[in-house]
């Protein structure tokens, strides 16, 4: 039976929104569920259903007569309360699970994060057969992982599943990741040396590496379980990323360097004093991004390759082409 209704959580976010668009261009019947009402996806004809994927009977209702759900929605960012984190993204995907399965949804293709398996090591051309780490630095890592566990769990027959773990992803409609580099472009300082290496994937790959999962999980039923990184395939330096972007944004390069070690003890007292003082906002520095940044993260894709037929359509330099005339075209409407 062919998949004709899919839902999108999240389908207002960066990668929400791109997993719609994929989909709508297929001719899908497309719903999002969405804390917000988005007119862009109105314009696409998309059914919108507002909501919070706390709320377990409003998730139950909405996921009535879908066949597959994409879950992209979480809770993203490196510093806040853990509750906050538990809630949205392991509460959450369990009321998801739990309506996929009330409501026989054929397919859940399950977006998570290569922080999964995240500690204080380098990670180079590490596949998915990597460890989960005993200890997290961050609330993000730790319930994004207790999330991929639930869904791992209720793989079978009657619910197929893909967990993807797609490494930084940037682009055009970026409203987390580049938003904050740019707030903070004067204030950046290279961490770690110039050979460390990191993944990242650009929004429209990411986007097609969810639908690749759906249609051959559709095709292969026997890839049901499986977890899949989905990359650029070409590990840059992440402080070289970091130019390329701001520059695509008309700002200079980043000055300054600083070790991935001092970097770290920043980080670490920075945490204690927000924590001791109970400050909301996020630290200039902590000891996640400090190993992120400052320490290699690139991941083996041989598997989605072989089993997706996963390639990264768009180059790391015509998406930073992309980006650029996207911050060109913002730039125009700003000053109209």
């Amino acid at each position: 039976m062919k998949i004709q209704n899919v839902l999108v959580t999240g389908g207002g976010g960066f990668l929400g929104k791109a997993i719609v668009k994929k989909l709508v261009e297929k001719k899908l019947a497309v719903t999002s569920f969405s804390r917000n009402f988005y007119p862009e996806l109105e314009n696409m004809g998309v059914v919108q259903i507002q909501g919070d994927i706390v709320d377990k009977n409003l998730v139950v209702k909405a996921f009535k007569n879908i066949d597959t759900v994409f879950h992209a929605a979480a809770k993203p960012g490196m510093w806040g309360p853990y509750e906050d984190y538990f809630m949205v993204n392991v509460k959450g995907t369990r009321n998801v699970i739990s309506a996929c399965i009330e409501n026989k949804v054929r397919q859940l293709i399950h977006t998570s994060s290569p922080s999964v398996v995240s500690d204080k090591k380098d990670k180079e051309n590490v596949n998915e057969s990597a460890l989960y780490p005993k200890k997290y630095l961050t609330p993000y890592s730790e319930t994004k992982a207790q999330a991929e566990k639930l869904v791992s769990k209720v793989s079978n027959k009657d619910l197929q599943t893909i967990i993807l773990r797609p490494h930084i992803i940037w682009g055009p409609g970026d409203n987390h990741l580049m938003p904050r580099l740019i707030k903070r472009a004067k204030r950046l300082k290279r961490i770690g040396p110039k050979t460390c290496l990191m993944d990242t994937i650009y929004i429209d790959n990411a986007a097609d590496a969810h639908i690749l999962a759906s249609e051959k999980l559709e095709e292969n039923p026997s890839l049901s379980g499986n977890i899949y990184f989905v990359s650029q395939d070409e590990p840059v330096n992440p402080w070289d990323m970091v130019d390329d972007v701001l520059a695509a944004a008309g700002l200079p390069k980043v000055k300054g360097n600083v070790s991935t070690r001092t970097a770290y003890t920043a980080g670490a007292f920075f945490e204690f004093v927000y924590k001791i003082f109970n400050i909301k906002v996020e630290p200039p520095l902590t000891r996640f991004v400090a190993i992120e940044m400052g320490a290699s993260h690139w991941f083996n894709i041989s598997r989605a390759k072989k089993d997706l037929g996963y390639y990264p359509k768009v180059s790391t330099k015509e998406g930073l082409l992309r980006l650029k005339k996207w911050f060109l075209t913002l730039e125009e409407k700003n000053n109209e």
